[in-house]
């Protein structure tokens, strides 16, 4: 499925991948401007289920990264540093996995390799959280504005069965071939600990952590998130470059 789709910039393309129950155009604003004036071409697709994409599906990863590829051969786009948060970085994740050649760089954040012995706990904490955004009526009014074409309350509700989370997928990264940074805030213990779990199984992951944030490191501290995400970019692309003479 092609993704709907918010592009601007010029130059390398950059795919941001937003969180579960937002869009390409609600998520990453500050990051969208800061790199598609520094020559990268900034794609923001709604994910599967989300914005005006639409097609929610019970077995959503397995084709979230099929909907990644045909978005870019439509767009003409070969390989792409990628970036989610999230849902967006268990995307990003699951496409680098499958298709490394299209992959220039990886980037994700608040995602977990491993299944922690509390899962049940945290089924019902997240239940009941959606449960109260679903009643809540200006949160209502919005998720109905921004998903035109799709069943946010299903979606809600997709996220809370027991089998959901791809863990099969997140603890599969000791192969991962290209360069591939992860970032956690500093506020959640856990999101710190997933880090170090996913350093351990791939030595070559780096990762950057980032003070007075918490899960949505890039909304809670933009800057930080958006200048520590330039200067892997950069990085990876001079390396490259370096390589390719």
């Amino acid at each position: 499925m092609i993704l709907h789709t918010t592009i601007c910039g010029e130059g390398l393309p950059l795919l941001l991948l937003h969180s579960g129950g937002m869009t390409g155009e609600t998520e990453y604003d500050e990051q969208s401007v800061y790199f598609s004036q520094r020559n990268y071409k900034v794609i923001r697709p709604d994910l599967r289920g989300h914005g005006q994409s639409g097609r929610l599906s019970g077995d959503y990863f397995d084709y979230c990264a099929e909907d990644i590829i045909e978005t870019l051969d439509y767009l003409e786009i070969k390989s792409c540093h990628v970036a989610g948060v999230s849902l967006g970085g268990l995307t990003a994740l699951i496409f680098a996995n499958q298709f490394p050649e299209r992959v220039r760089s990886l980037t994700f954040t608040g995602i977990f390799p491993e299944k922690k012995q509390n899962r049940e706990d945290q089924l019902k904490e997240e239940e009941e959280n959606l449960t109260s955004l679903s009643n809540d009526p200006e949160t209502v009014s919005y998720l109905n504005t921004i998903h035109v074409n799709n069943d946010w309350r299903a979606l809600f509700k997709s996220w809370t069965a027991p089998n959901w989370y791809p863990f099969h997928e997140t603890s599969n990264v000791a192969s991962l071939a290209c360069p591939t940074l992860c970032i956690a805030g500093d506020g959640l213990s856990d999101e710190i600990e997933a880090a170090i779990t996913f350093r351990k199984l791939n030595s070559s992951i780096q990762l950057a952590i980032i003070p007075f944030a918490n899960h949505l490191v890039h909304r809670e501290q933009p800057s930080l998130y958006t200048e520590t995400l330039n200067l892997f970019l950069q990085e990876v692309d001079n390396s490259q470059k370096r390589q390719s003479r």
